[in-house]
C-alpha cells in the first residue's frame, strides 16, 4: 500500500541531506501551485511505494513567510500519512518549537532526531524514552550524513501511518479550556486537524480566520475568549501561545537533556575568529583568493595547457585526422570533425581541471559550513549600503551556475529585493565564465591577483547595483530581515563533496557535448562558407566567410570597449547562448588541431587581438551582460512578467557596457594612450555612477517629510 511521508523541519537540520539519501536519483523538483517556492518529492529508492514531499525548511506553522504557508497548506490541506520531524539534535530546544506544533494537526508524527553522531561526541545525553513519553510520539536516533539509522526511521513511519489517537502539548489550565472550547465550534470541530485550528483561531490567525469563518454566537463568544485571556495574561493570544509553547519545550528539554560539555563548542570558538567584526572580511578575502589561485594559476596553467595541446591536439585530434584520412574521408568531414568539433569541443573541456578544481573547493567550504558565514558576514557589511545579506544566499549560490542562483531568490519575502537580486545574481563568475577567464589567464601571463579579480568584481558589481537601484522607486525600502541558523562546524564527507563536485562537472560535461558541440559546427561551417555561398580553403584566412561578415556588421557596437575586431564580436555574440561558446568559437577560429604542445594558437591568437585593457573589458563585458539562454529562461520566470524581464536584460546590457567601456578607456590612457573624446566620455559615465551612488535615496526623503507632516497634524490636533 502506497503512503505519503512528509518531511519537516528548521532550516539547516539536515531535512535536505535526509531526503536525497532517502530518495537518491528518484526524485523530482518542481514549484508548490500558485508560488515560486521550490517542490520536491521524490520515492523511495528501497520501496517504490514510500513517497517523500520534503518540505521547506520552516520554524514555524504561522503565515510569515511562503515557505510557512507552503508547508501549513499542505500539511492541513493535502494531509499526508505521517509526517517526520527532522530535528537537530544538536539544538534540540529550539527544533521542538515546531514539533509541538505539528503534533496537533492530527497527523501521525516521528521525530528523527538528527546528528546524533555529533551529539555523543560532544559527550551529550538525550532520554529518548523519556522524551518519547513527554511528547507523545515515536523518536528515531539518525545520522543524515553518515545513513545512521534511516532503514528503522522509514520503517518506524510505515508503523505509526492510519493511527488515529494523538497526544499533543496540553497548555495551561485557563489556556486549554479556552482552546476545548473553540475546538466545538461548528466550522472546525469534524475537522482532523480541530485542535491546530483552534490554537489558530485563539492567536486570531488572518489566513485561518477567512478559511474558516464564524458565525453569530460562536463569533461573538470568541471575542470573549480572546478579551478575557488577553486581560489576565496580559498579552494577545499568539503571545500567550507562544509563550506556552516555549515553557513547555524547555521543561521538557530540562529533563531529558544533560550536556557533557560546559562554555563554548569548537564552532564557537572558530566563529570568534572566523566572523570575528574586523577578521571576517580579510579571512573571506584570503580563502577566495587561494581558491581562486589554486584553481586557475596552479590547475589551469600547466593541466590545461596540457589537456588542449596534448591530449586533445596530438592524442585525439592528430590521430583521429589520420585514422579519416587513410580510411579516404572527404576534407570537409576531416576538418569540421577535427577543426571543428575536436578543436571547439577540446577547447571548452580543456579548461573542465580548472572548473573541476574551483567546484571541488567551493563544495568543501559548504560541507563543512563557512558558505553560510560567508552570508552571514557580507549581511553584516553591506546592511549599511541598503542591501540585505538574504540576497547573498543566492549570489554566492551563483559561482556554481546563475541558474541555481536566480531559483534561489524565491526565499526572498520582499519582491524589490527579490528582483534586485535576480538582476544582479549572474554576476558573479560561474563555471562556463571560468572558461573565458582561465583562457585569458595564460594570455595575461597568470599574475597571482588575476584569478581572484573577477569573483570580487562580481562582489563590487552586485553591490554598486543594489545601492543604485535602491534608490529608484522601482527597488526602494528597507532591505528584508535576514535571519539564519549558522550550522555547527564539521569535518567535510568525501562522498558528498565528490558527490557535488561530480553533479556540477557532469552538467558542464553534459552542455559541451550538447550546447557547445552544435554551436562549434555552426562557428565552423559559419567560417567556411563565403558571402557568395562558396566553401573556402579550410586552411585559408576566413576574413570573407558569412561569420565574418556578420561580425564586421556588429563589430562597431563592441569598438568602444576595445574589442572591435569580428572575432571578439561574434564570439561574445554566440556567448549568450553559452558562455562556454566564446572559448569555443576561439578554439574553431584558431584550429587548435593544427598545433604542437609547445604553443596554443588559441592562446596566441587572444594575444594579437587584445591588449591587457581590452582584455579586462572583454572579460568583465561577458562576465556582467546578459547571462547565458537557460539563466535569461529562469530570468523571465522568476520576473512573472516581460515588463520586468526586460528591465532586467536592459540594465544588465547597459551596466555591462558602460562598464566595460570605462575599464577600456581609462585602462588605454593608463597603457600610454591619448586622451580623447572617448576618454572624456568615460569620464562622464563615471561621474554619472558617482551621483547614483552617492546621491540621497529619494524614498527614504519622502517617507521622512511624510512622518514630520503627520507630526505636526498631531501637534495641531493636541493644540486646538
Amino acid at each position: 500500500m502506497a503512503i505519503t511521508i512528509a518531511l519537516a523541519g528548521n532550516p539547516n537540520s539536515g531535512k535536505s541531506t535526509l531526503f536525497n539519501s532517502l530518495t537518491g536519483s528518484n526524485q523530482y523538483v518542481g514549484n508548490w501551485p500558485g508560488v515560486t517556492v521550490e517542490q520536491k518529492t521524490g520515492k523511495y529508492k528501497k520501496d517504490k511505494e514510500v513517497h517523500f514531499t520534503d518540505l521547506p525548511g520552516i520554524y514555524s506553522l504561522s503565515p510569515y513567510t511562503l515557505e510557512e504557508v507552503v508547508s501549513r497548506d499542505y500539511l492541513v490541506n493535502e494531509r499526508p500519512d505521517v509526517i517526520i520531524d527532522v530535528v537537530d539534535a544538536t539544538n534540540i530546544e529550539r527544533n521542538l518549537f515546531l514539533a509541538t506544533q505539528l503534533l496537533e494537526l492530527g497527523i501521525p508524527v516521528v521525530i528523527a532526531l538528527n546528528m546524533m553522531d555529533v551529539v555523543r561526541k560532544n559527550n551529550d545525553f538525550i532520554d529518548i524514552k523519556k522524551l518519547e513519553k513527554d511528547l507523545g510520539c515515536k523518536i528515531v536516533e539518525i545520522s543524515a550524513l553518515k545513513n545512521e539509522n534511516i532503514d528503522k526511521l522509514i520503517e518506524t513511519a510505515k508503523s505509526v501511518a492510519g493511527q488515529k489517537k494523538m497526544t499533543y502539548q496540553e497548555f495551561e489550565e485557563d489556556v486549554e479550556k479556552y482552546i476545548k472550547e473553540i475546538e466545538e465550534f461548528s466550522v472546525i470541530k469534524d475537522n482532523p486537524a480541530k485542535r491546530w485550528l483552534a490554537v489558530k483561531l485563539f492567536e486570531q490567525d488572518e489566513k485561518i480566520m477567512k478559511e474558516f469563518p464564524l458565525y453569530g454566537k460562536e463569533t461573538r463568544r470568541l471575542e470573549e475568549i480572546i478579551e478575557e485571556a488577553e486581560e489576565k495574561y496580559d498579552d494577545d493570544g499568539e503571545g500567550i501561545i507562544t509563550d506556552g509553547r516555549y515553557n513547555f519545550v524547555s521543561n521538557v528539554t530540562k529533563d531529558t537533556v544533560k550536556k557533557g560539555r560546559k562554555g563554548m563548542t569548537t564552532s564557537d570558538k572558530i566563529d570568534r575568529i572566523v566572523t570575528n567584526r574586523f577578521l571576517s572580511i580579510p579571512i573571506f578575502v584570503g580563502v577566495i583568493t587561494l581558491v581562486y589561485i589554486i584553481a586557475i594559476n596552479f590547475v589551469g596553467g600547466p593541466v590545461t595547457d596540457w589537456v588542449n595541446d596534448v591530449f586533445f591536439t596530438e592524442i585525439i585530434g592528430e590521430n583521429f585526422r589520420g585514422f579519416l584520412e587513410n580510411a579516404g574521408t572527404s576534407e570537409f568531414l576531416t576538418s569540421l570533425l577535427v577543426d571543428g568539433i575536436i578543436a571547439g569541443v577540446g577547447a571548452v573541456l580543456g579548461f573542465l581541471p580548472v572548473i573541476a578544481v574551483l567546484f571541488l573547493f567551493i563544495a568543501i567550504l559548504e560541507d563543512i559550513g563557512y558558505m553560510s558565514r560567508i552570508a552571514f558576514i557580507l549581511d553584516r557589511v553591506f546592511r549599511k549600503f541598503g542591501l540585505s545579506g538574504k540576497s547573498f544566499i543566492p549570489i554566492l549560490m551563483g559561482t556554481g551556475c546563475s541558474v541555481p542562483a536566480i531559483m534561489g531568490t524565491r526565499t526572498i519575502e520582499s519582491d524589490n529585493d527579490r528582483r534586485m537580486t535576480i538582476m544582479t545574481a549572474s554576476f558573479m563568475p560561474c563555471g562556463a565564465k571560468l572558461d573565458v577567464i582561465a583562457m585569458f589567464a595564460a594570455f595575461l601571463g597568470g599574475s597571482w591577483w588575476y584569478a581572484p579579480i573577477w569573483y570580487f568584481g562580481g562582489i563590487m558589481a552586485v553591490v554598486v547595483s543594489g545601492i543604485i537601484l535602491k534608490k529608484t522607486k522601482y527597488f526602494s525600502g528597507d532591505p528584508a530581515p535576514f535571519v539564519m541558523e549558522l550550522p555547527e562546524y564539521h569535518m567535510p564527507s568525501a562522498r558528498n563533496i565528490f558527490k557535488a563536485t561530480w553533479f556540477r562537472c557532469k552538467a558542464f560535461i553534459v552542455k559541451a557535448g550538447t550546447v557547445i558541440l552544435l554551436a562549434t559546427v555552426a562557428v565552423f561551417l559559419l567560417k567556411s562558407i563565403s558571402l557568395d555561398g562558396h566553401f573556402v580553403d579550410f586552411n585559408a584566412d576566413p576574413e570573407d566567410s558569412i561569420l565574418a561578415g556578420f561580425g564586421k556588421i556588429i563589430a562597431p557596437i563592441f569598438a568602444p570597449l576595445g574589442f572591435g575586431d569580428w572575432m571578439a564580436s561574434v564570439a561574445t555574440i554566440l556567448g549568450l547562448v553559452a558562455k562556454e561558446i566564446v572559448v569555443g568559437t576561439y578554439g574553431v577560429l584558431a584550429g587548435i588541431g593544427e598545433v604542437g604542445a609547445e604553443d596554443s594558437s588559441m592562446v596566441a591568437l587572444v594575444a594579437s587581438k587584445f591588449s591587457v585593457a581590452s582584455a579586462f573589458a572583454f572579460v568583465f563585458f561577458n562576465q556582467l551582460t546578459v547571462p547565458c539562454f537557460a539563466a535569461t529562461g529562469a530570468i523571465k520566470e522568476e520576473m512573472g512578467s516581460n515588463k520586468w524581464f526586460g528591465l532586467a536584460i536592459g540594465y544588465q546590457l547597459l551596466f555591462s557596457y558602460t562598464v566595460a567601456f570605462m575599464i577600456y578607456q581609462f585602462g588605454r590612457v593608463i597603457e600610454g594612450g591619448s586622451f580623447n573624446l572617448m576618454t572624456g566620455l568615460a569620464v562622464v559615465v563615471l561621474f554619472i555612477y558617482g551621483y547614483l551612488l552617492f546621491r540621497k535615496d529619494r524614498s527614504k526623503l519622502e517617507n521622512k517629510n511624510f512622518s514630520n507632516k503627520e507630526n505636526d497634524e498631531v501637534v495641531k490636533y493636541e493644540s486646538n
